[in-house]
């Protein structure tokens, strides 16, 4: 029973929340919102102390002689594809900027004591593996073009990738790899994990209902996809500094667009208690 709640949720059947249309409108409005959030309640302090110790261990292991400057694109396209599930505490401060709550940033932890918390796992390992596989396929199609001796300097990678036919092979046919990932990401996780926040409804619902709503709404998730993707890579050139505010908007647009996207549960019908009426009872004819 307990596998089935992790993958079905806490209700005896499978929920299949409604799914809205929406328009691109709806997404600037998301965007509105997910900024007024962030200005409500900055977190750019909180993430420098975050990604500048990832690039830091990044960059230690590239001069402690592994030479992983294949991998520097790959590594960045995997901002896209574990953003959904780093994003989860700004999803839970919108939540609660939403219904009036305090919005202390202690409350992003509040996600740990969610009734959904092994959802939530289950669909962050789905995008584990969906990272991993996408590095092993960049490093798969790196050597199979260019062979297992990575160049040892930035510069060295750059030609190697601009200036031969091999680079330009690996330009296109890695990007569509690279699409075909983001496109899986999108569809399983864009709604994914504000829907466990906001129900318990289990992992397999929630990427059955990110799938419906991409379905239902493919030009306006296309272009959401688009946007975060080049925001992120905007984000990613001032030496990452701008995925401060980047990733935390996206964060909190996400929640909104979630909103926007999937109908509000239906509150329960409260129970009416009738009172019972006493019925007189007729008498009976006489033999």
């Amino acid at each position: 029973m307990t596998d089935f709640h992790v993958i079905g949720g806490a209700t005896e059947t499978l929920a299949r929340p409604t799914i809205r249309k929406i328009g691109i409108v709806d997404l600037s409005d998301s965007l509105r919102l997910g900024m007024a959030d962030f200005w409500e309640k900055p977190s750019h302090v909180v993430l420098l102390c975050i990604i500048y110790p990832a690039v830091a261990i990044v960059l230690t292991i590239w001069m402690s002689g592994y030479y992983t400057w294949p991998l520097l694109y790959s590594l960045l396209g995997g901002f896209a594809l574990v953003g959904p599930f780093a994003a989860i505490g700004l999803y839970e401060i919108s939540r609660r900027r939403e219904q009036g709550l305090d919005t202390a940033w202690r409350h992003a932890f509040d996600v740990l004591r969610s009734p959904a918390i092994a959802s939530i796992g289950a669909v962050a390992l789905l995008l584990l593996a969906v990272f991993t596989l996408w590095l092993t396929a960049a490093q798969f199609l790196y050597e199979s073009l260019f062979g297992s001796a990575p160049p040892m300097t930035l510069n060295g990678l750059l030609r190697q990738i601009l200036t031969t036919p091999q680079g330009w092979t690996l330009i296109i046919v890695g990007n569509l790899v690279g699409l075909a990932f983001a496109v899986f990401t999108l569809c399983t996780t864009v709604v994914a994990f504000p829907l466990l926040l906001d129900r318990d409804v289990g992992a397999y619902a929630a990427v059955e209902t990110s799938f419906r709503a991409v379905l239902k709404n493919p030009l306006p998730m296309a272009l959401w996809g688009l946007i975060v993707a080049v925001g992120i890579v905007i984000g990613s050139l001032p030496l990452f500094v701008g995925l401060a505010v980047v990733i935390p908007i996206f964060g909190h647009s996400t929640w909104h667009l979630y909103r926007k996207v999937v109908e509000p549960q239906a509150a329960p019908m409260p129970a009416v208690r009738r009172a019972r009426r006493s019925v007189p009872m007729k008498p009976g004819k006489p033999a």
